[in-house]
């Protein structure tokens, strides 16, 4: 019979060992080595110093004079005009590319025939011959007026007078994006799934609460990427107002140079605000892209500074693996 003298003198039971304590000689996990890939990137980083020293250290780019001109009058404002064009273009583009998309899907054959025919002509004629057909669109007709039709007018004006350079590059870049953004805006609504119309006219909802309410927010996650790429294909696009004495960007870098001869620091100082601009309007359309995806999955993509959280915490676990694994036959030997 065990007293409790007896319970008081056995010694304390030991307190479990760990795996690393007890088999020492196990072998380490070690994750595969990618050669290829460490070998390409190693590849990758070489060339990439190459180019990167080539640009920097370029006599001819006259880095000096790049940052003279970066934020002179003249370039910020034919950046101001560059950026108010793009907005300008875009929204008005889009206003008339969803009139158009719709008319494309209607029941109408009218709407459909004259919709199709639009984005036919406007996809199928080159931008700049857009432009220059507008630009001297007085040749053709030279007063406009409002009247009775096959009767008197009642108001009239010259063209000339009308449509200036601005105002004629607005007009044809605008014309030219509805062609674009009607197509992707018709493909957004195709991507929803018809079960989507079915239950809301099922619900009672009208044609217009559906398309607003229902098919719009669902179709967007398939035009918010399209449409990103076309607003940064507008900006980089305005450039071509330059033929018409439009005074944005490029063209205020042109004017500089022909007065300085400095061709190259000009083109690299309209580059690096081309670039800027577009860096900035990517991500945008991520932060628009993440926002619409709200109902695709269960998670939110996240954002680079999420990832980059996410690879430095992976790195340190990594680390701290390999840390431990290390100190295992050092433990081991104490023992």
């Amino acid at each position: 019979m065990v007293t409790p003298s007896d319970v008081t003198s056995a010694p304390a039971a030991k307190a479990p060992e760990p795996a690393a304590a007890l088999a020492p000689d196990l072998p380490r996990i070690v994750p595969r080595r990618h050669l290829g890939r460490r070998l390409t990137a190693a590849v990758a980083l070489l060339v990439f110093a190459m180019v990167l020293n080539s640009v920097v250290r370029n006599d001819a780019f006259q880095w000096d004079v790049v940052g003279r001109y970066f934020t002179t009058a003249a370039v910020l404002d034919g950046l101001l005009l560059t950026l108010w064009l793009t907005g300008a273009v875009m929204v008005l583009g889009f206003l008339l590319g969803t009139v158009l998309a719709v008319a494309r899907l209607s029941a109408n054959p009218v709407l459909r025939t004259l919709s199709w025919g639009y984005v036919w002509v406007f996809r199928s004629t080159p931008l700049l011959v857009q432009l220059l057909f507008w630009f001297n669109i007085g040749a053709l007709y030279p007063t406009l007026g409002l009247g009775i039709p096959f009767g008197p007018q009642l108001v009239t004006v010259e063209t000339v007078n009308l449509l200036g350079p601005t105002l004629t590059a607005v007009i044809g870049l605008t014309l030219h994006e509805a062609a674009y953004a009607a197509e992707v805006v018709r493909g957004g609504i195709l991507s929803v799934d018809p079960g989507q119309t079915e239950a809301a006219q099922a619900l009672g909802l009208s044609r217009h609460r559906t398309l607003r309410r229902i098919v719009i927010p669902q179709a967007m996650r398939s035009i918010v990427p399209a449409a990103g790429n076309m607003l940064i294909g507008t900006l980089k696009g305005t450039s071509i107002v330059s033929v018409l004495a439009v005074h944005d960007l490029l063209y205020s870098a042109q004017l500089i140079y022909h007065q300085t001869y400095q061709v190259i620091p000009l083109l690299m100082v309209a580059t690096l605000w081309y670039v800027a601009v577009t860096s900035l309007l990517s991500a945008g359309q991520y932060h628009v892209e993440r926002y619409y995806a709200r109902g695709a999955s269960r998670a939110l993509p996240p954002t680079p500074l999420q990832r980059l959280r996410r690879r430095i915490s992976a790195v340190r676990v990594r680390w701290g693996a390999v840390t431990a694994a290390d100190a295992r036959p050092a433990i081991g030997g104490d023992r």
